[in-house]
């Protein structure tokens, strides 16, 4: 497994090794071991699993402390950008967002710590989208930041996204009283 950090601390960028042969491909996205010798000593106790057209965004959604979560998360089936926004007061990279294109191709991975929201969006029909969570979802504690708000500036490379009308009611960062 390589790990490549990023400018966001504990924001990290994670690719299996990938084997193939004339079978196909095989990867291991997940071993206790291989994450604890990483210093990345994560107890997961949620899978989840989305499965989007293209151009459907999903997010910016986060848990407020004290059921915030950590993700790590992958494309198993197609493409997507992926984004995130530090919430993190004290960080350096506070109100700033981090994106990547995660793909079954490349079959990369990206580990979320608590203190960010995430969304993205699908680049491809029927992109599947995984997320393993440190921590239960809590609907009480659920929350989220508008995909558009024009001080996060975010490019999510499309002009028309399809959003849930949930998502679409999402906050602005400056209303954010941020609690991590």
């Amino acid at each position: 497994m390589q790990v490549q950090k990023t400018d966001f601390e504990g924001l990290l960028i994670l690719q299996p090794k990938v084997f193939v042969d004339d079978r196909g491909a095989f990867c291991e996205s997940w071993n206790e071991t291989t994450f604890k010798n990483l210093d990345l000593d994560i107890c997961f106790v949620q899978d989840n699993q989305s499965v989007s057209r293209k151009n459907v965004l999903r997010g910016l959604h986060f848990q407020r402390p004290p059921h915030a979560q950590g993700k790590l998360v992958r494309v198993t089936k197609g493409k997507a950008l992926d984004v995130v926004v530090d919430l993190r007061k004290k960080s350096k990279t506070f109100g700033k967002y981090f994106k990547i294109e995660l793909s079954s191709e490349k079959a990369n991975m990206l580990w979320i710590p608590p203190g960010f929201a995430h969304g993205f969006v699908a680049l491809e029909d029927d992109t599947v989208f995984q997320y393993k969570c440190d921590a239960l979802y809590k609907p009480k504690f659920e929350d989220c930041l508008i995909w558009n708000d024009a001080s996060l500036s975010i490019d999510w490379g499309i002009k028309n996204p399809i959003i849930s009308s949930k998502d679409e009611e999402g906050k602005l960062f400056k209303d954010l009283n941020s609690a991590f």
